[in-house]
Formats: structure tokens, sequence, C-alpha cells
């Protein structure tokens, strides 16, 4: 179903293949004439068609768990106003599972910073971020950046890019995203999916193809091919928006009269243009879906790549839930009691709960399938429970004047307002040794929002809606819905954008500075952060060899977004689901780096700097982690802010999960050093890296350094790289953080 082609193609009038360069222009020409490089040449500040890119985007978008650190940084760097449309959603921070009133106050915090900056407010349960931006914020050849990983929007035309919350203040400022010319890989589509099949199965397939062999890391995916006019809208933005489960930089479609007729209904006819290939396209790779070929997918823990067919589970279901368990001993030890092959029940799998909810699942069509699926039957009154979130209030208003809410809800669905919370462990966090099927963005350990720690463990995978009410349908069974017989009849969808008129602040162009932001007692502004002096010295405080290491093991979601808008309180749960220890040793190294900082190094830190002949008051000392491959999923800075906190001066790794963590890192002014491929890593928390010359060198441009690993044992060789970066960059990283760079820029 999904074919690898791991070299060069062109592609002709958007209509023909050509493996072969002959009579062909130069791939460098003819990659000018993907829709992806029209739109990233067109927001290029530097007017030349080089290796580096330096964007300015069109708009962008945050929810509730990042917003407010981003305009308490974007206000400690200078912000008067915001120069561009701020989109502020509330739809993460909706439920305030502890600390009484923190979530509402900062909601009133974003109204008043969109009254005073002039941005867009949308309240709480209006609408998911990512569906807020495809009804109102989308427009054909622009550029959205969004603080979620998940800013996707290349399906209506709209290149989306999500990014730590620095890079957001970036664009406040009037500064660009910088980046390497990418690659960009042709996804063509053919065919046409099977009744019962739906976009998770496509997205989940396409993920199962490329994200741990790599083969679209920060590249450019660009969708094409006759396969693309047999989807509708929701079919294409469904798999649109997990295309960032592939790790890639960012992706676009060619656009048609199903786009066109698209922003006509949302009363924005002026936000369509056609994009298509020029008349040579040139791609670096290509991917071949055959859409006919699609079976309904499911993606078991620990990560949407970790895919089955639903048959092929059923026909061998104790073998494949043993690998799942195998996986999860692996990771957490004898913390828990695991048992998922209990959910086998007469050879076939049985689940305890459903969801539909999100930017992904919450689409008008995949409820409206849902409900056909599921008309005049029951979910019945045992163990399984099945909730729907349709993902914005037009969506909802919609289903209800359709009869899909009735449906629903005489089935036994509990449908409930606009909200991310199951896909991040804020909402429906099953029993424990749960197992629940979701049409989310992710199924990572413990996104659910279960605690190891604390003797638990769930278990979430990914499925199609339509197999999930397929399985509702069949008493928890899992079940493929193209084994399902059901006709939709419901109409399509009719958007009807009243209620936003009515409750959606927008304040673009009508900035008031008198007005003063409104704090709650949780809201705190950042700390203080230390430049990077001449070397430095860094405590292992955590060594991780699991093989990736996500951004929620980092920083878990869940009840910690209610601590968002407070640094120190927040960087209490720093690796708390990996590493416990973690945040108790950051301190320790924190606390004497200050009391170096006052005149009294201790005696250890003194012993270790003696090794290396290094002096403490030109050393910076802090903490460091160092994982095989950290960053994969969400964008959230807290994920690096957090280490910075807790004095963190350094990461070391062999890659990067992705960009927008490494820039989280950098943004931070947190070292991002790794290590080449086979350099062993056999080292201890407590030891000690010492890096000597290092804020030189980077301000020089280079881009690796001898340093020195201080063990018990004694002094061992390691060598540094930090590659790539730009100039900004590397004075952000000496500075010692964003602020901190903006800052010394102001007194200039």
């Amino acid at each position: 179903m999904v074919e690898l082609i791991n070299k060069g193609v062109y592609l002709l009038d958007g209509k023909e293949i050509k493996m072969d360069a002959a009579g062909m222009p130069s791939k460098e020409e003819a990659r000018e004439n993907t829709i992806a490089y029209s739109i990233l040449r067109s927001h290029d500040t530097t007017g030349e068609k080089g290796n580096k890119m330096r964007i300015k985007f069109d708009a962008l978008i945050s929810h509730d768990i990042t917003y407010v650190g981003i305009i308490q940084t974007a206000r400690a760097s200078g912000l008067t106003k915001f120069p561009l449309p701020y989109a502020m959603t509330n739809c993460h921070n909706s439920l305030c599972a502890v600390g009484g009133t923190i979530n509402e106050d900062d909601h009133v915090f974003g109204l008043s910073a969109a009254k005073k900056y002039g941005g867009i407010f949308v309240p709480t349960n209006q609408a998911v971020i990512h569906q807020y931006a495809r009804e109102a914020m989308a427009k054909c050849g622009n550029m959205i950046l969004g603080s979620d990983s998940h800013t996707r929007y290349g399906s209506l035309g709209n290149m989306g890019v999500g990014e730590g919350g620095g890079e957001l203040v970036k664009q406040l400022l009037n500064n660009t995203w910088d980046i390497n010319a990418p690659e960009v890989v042709l996804v063509w589509l053919e065919g046409t999916p099977r009744k019962g099949v739906g976009p998770h199965d496509v997205a989940i397939s396409l993920v199962k193809a490329t994200f741990e062999n790599g083969f679209v890391k920060n590249k450019v995916l660009e969708f094409a091919g006759p396969g693309v006019k047999n989807l509708p809208i929701d079919f294409r933005n469904g798999i649109e928006v997990m295309t960032t489960e592939t790790t890639c930089l960012t992706s676009i479609w060619c656009t048609d009269d199903e786009v066109k007729n698209y922003y006509t209904m949302h009363g924005r006819p002026e936000a369509y243009r056609e994009l298509k290939p020029g008349k040579v396209a040139y791609y670096d790779s290509m991917i071949r879906i055959d859409l006919s070929k699609q079976e309904c997918m499911i993606a078991l823990p620990f990560h949407p790549s970790n895919a089955y067919t639903i048959r092929e589970l059923q026909e061998n279901p104790e073998e494949i839930l043993r690998t799942v368990e195998a996986d999860a001993r692996k990771r957490f030890g004898d913390k828990i009691e695991i048992d998922l092959v209990s959910k086998i029940h007469n050879g076939k799998v049985v689940a305890d709960q459903g969801i539909i909810a999100g930017c992904a699942g919450g689409t008008y069509d995949n409820l409206s399938a849902a409900a056909a699926i599921l008309k005049g039957k029951s979910t019945g009154n045992d163990y399984f429970t099945m909730s729907a979130y349709p993902q914005s209030i037009p969506v909802y208003l919609a289903t209800t004047r359709s009869g899909i809410a009735e449906e629903l809800l005489e089935a036994g669905v509990a449908i409930k307002p606009a909200f991310c919370g199951p896909c991040f462990g804020a909402g429906d966090v099953p029993a424990n040794n749960g197992f629940s099927i979701r049409h989310t963005t992710r199924n990572f350990p413990n996104r659910e929002g279960s605690k190891p720690g604390a003797g638990q463990i769930s278990f979430v995978s990914l499925m199609d809606a339509r197999s999930i009410a397929a399985t509702a349908a069949n008493g928890g069974i899992l079940t493929p819905a193209t084994d399902v017989d059901y006709t939709d009849n419901h109409e399509g969808y009719k958007f009807d954008g009243a209620i936003y008129e009515k409750r959606v602040y927008n304040g673009y162009g009508h900035a008031d500075g008198s007005l003063d932001l409104r704090y709650g007692p949780n809201i705190k502004d950042w700390p203080k952060m230390y430049a990077m002096q001449d070397n430095i010295l860094v405590e292992l405080a955590a060594v991780i060899h699991d093989p990736v290491t996500t951004t929620d093991e980092l920083i878990p979601s869940g009840e910690t977004s209610s601590y968002r808008s407070n640094p120190l309180k927040l960087s209490e749960f720093a690796l708390s689901r990996r590493c416990p220890e973690y945040v108790g040793l950051s301190k320790r190294i924190q606390s004497e780096d200050l009391e170096r900082r006052a005149g009294n190094c201790p005696a250890h830190v003194k012993e270790a700097l003696a090794k290396v002949g290094a002096d403490e008051k030109n050393t910076s000392f802090g903490s460091c982690v160092f994982a095989n491959k950290p960053g994969d999923g969400s964008a959230r800075e807290q994920a690096a802010s957090c280490q910075k906190v807790l004095g963190g001066d350094a990461n070391i790794c062999y890659e990067y999960a992705t960009k927008r963590y490494r820039s989280n890192c950098i943004n931070w002014g947190i070292m991002p050093f790794t290590i080449a491929p086979d350099t062993p890593f056999d080292y201890e928390v407590g030891d000690m890296v010492f890096v000597p010359g290092i804020r030189q060198a980077v301000l020089d441009g280079k881009e690796e350094i001898d340093a020195k690993v201080i063990t018990k044992s004694g002094v061992k060789d390691i060598h540094l790289f930090f590659q790539n970066l730009t100039k900004d960059e590397r004075e952000i990283l000496t500075d010692g953080c964003l602020m901190n760079y903006y800052a010394n820029q102001n007194k200039k």
C-alpha cells in the first residue's frame, strides 16, 4: 500500500513521474518548481535561492499550555504589539485537574494580552487549536507557525509548522525562522479508499512506513497525484495533521475545487488559489500510496508507527500483545503489573474504551460515519465506554442539525465539548491496565494520563473513527469498519460561523498598550538565567538509553498542564515519569553552582576542575541530560525550559528526534551537543563532562570540540559536535537564552 522510492524523481505537468534525469533541468532548478519551494521562497527574507532560508510567517497560533510563556518571554524581550495575526485558543487547559483557579487565570491573562497587544482570543471549548486555524486562518500559499507540533494545514494549501514557543517569540519580535533549504518528498496518491477506510488508516500506514527509518525526517512532504481528488477535505485534513508523526518538517498539498468549495463555505473565497507543481518539478524521493489497497489499521502502544492491520492483530493476538507487554516491562520495570493479554476473549482482542477526539478525530465526516455505523445499535452497558469530541462549536452545531449527535447519543456515546484532553492525558484516562482505542494523534507512554510511578499503566492504540464505531457496535471486539455494512446518508458539512462572531475576540490591528495584563497568582516570570562562561562543566543528572525519548517523558502532560504558567512549579515534574531522581539531582547541582558564583565553590566541583586544570571562576557548572534520541513528539518548549529552570546547561545525544526540540534547547540556552554514532556512551549519573573554551568556539562558528569526561575511574576523552547553528543561535546560546539575547540586543 505504501511504497518508498529512495531516489530523485521528476514530475512533469503534475501528471507524469519520470525517474530518468536525461533531458531534465538540474535538480536544484527543478526543485524550485515544487509547491513547497514556491511557498517557502515567497516567505524567505533573504531574497536569494540559496541553501539558507530566513522565514517570516503570515500568522501565529498557540493554545493555553503555551501562550502564557510565549507572551511572558516576548514581553521581557521588548514586545509592544503583535505584528501579525496571533490566535490564542483555549483547548488544553480547559479542565482544571489541580490548582483551583489557575487554569482560568491563564485564560483571563490570554484575553488581556489579546486586548493589549492586538491578538485573537478563542474562548474555552469553542474549538481545538487546529480546527480554528483551518476554519478561520488558513489561506492558500500562506504559512502559519504554531506552538503545537500538529500545526499542519497543507491540505488547505497553507503550509503549517509546529515549533516551540521561542520561535513564535522571534516572529513577534520581527525576527525569522531559520532553516536549511529542505529536501522535498513527493507523496503520490493513487486510487480510492474502500468504504470503511478512513484518514487515520492511511496516516498510520504512512507513519509506519517512514518513522523508524527516518525517510522523511526534516523534509517537506508534497501530496499530489490522481488519488487526491478522491478524498474529501476532512479526509485530507486527517492525513495531513498526522504527518507530524513521520518527523517531517512540514507538508503541502495541491489544491482543487474541493479546497475552493471549502473556503467558499467558510465565507472566505478569497483565501483560495490553485496550487500545483510547475511544468517540471524535482523531488528528492517519493512515496507512492495506493489508497484502494488500504486496510483498516491499529497502532499499538507506544507509538503511532507500531502498526498492524486490525485483521493481522485479530489473527495473531497473543504473540503481538506479548511484544507490547515486553516493551512496557522494559520501559517501566517492576513499577507496574502489566496485563494486556487478558484483553483477548475467545481468541479476539476486546477494548475497554473508544475515543474520537481532537484535531485528527473530531471532524464532521468522522462523526458522521461513526453515527451511521452505530445507528440503531448500542455501545452496551458493560465495561466498554465511548466518547466523542466534535472539534469545534461549528462542527458540533452541524452534527446536531444533521441528526449525527442524536444518533451517537442514542447509541450510548457521550458527546463532550471541543477539547484536546484525551490527546495528552487530561481527560478520559483509562482504568489501570485498561485498553483504549482512539482516533487521536498519539499513543506515547503515559500520554493518556497513567502514572507508572504510582503503580498505574494503561494502553492506548490508535484507530480510525469508523473502526472504533464498528468495534463499539460489536461489543468492544476490535472490528475493521470494512467488515460492516452501513450507509452514511447524513448531509455534508455546512459551516456556520455565527458563534465565532459572537464569542471570539479579534483584536488584530487594534492593540491598546495602555491596558494592563491580568495576572493570576500562579503566573510567574522566568527566573534569572546566566550567560555561558568561557568553559562549561556539566554533571549528568539523567542517562537514558531508550531508543527514543519523547517530550512527554521529558515533561509529562496531563495534570501538569495546570502549572504551565509557573516555571518553577512546572519544573518539579521534569522527567518525573522516566527518571524520578532527576529533579532532586538537578536542584543540588544548581545550588552548588550558586555557591560557586558566590565564591564558595563546593569541594567536589573544585576537585573535578582540578583534574582538568580549569578555573572555577570562568567555568559554568550545570546539569546535563544524555539520551540516545530525545525530543520526539510535542513542540512544547517546556521540555527544554524546565531543564534550564533547573540549571541545565547541555544535552548530549546521538541525534535529536525533531528539529523543534533541538530549537527549544537552543532558545533556552542549552548546548545541543551530539556525539558520533559509533561513540560509546557508557557513563553514569554523577559523571561530569568538561568542555574547555566552548564560549569562544561557539562564537567563532566552530562545529565540534574535544572535551573530557570525569568519572570515578579517571578522566576520558570525548568528542562533541554542535553543528548547523546560525549566527543568532550561537549568540542565544552564549547569552544564556533567547530572553537574554533580546535584552542584550536592546542595549546595543
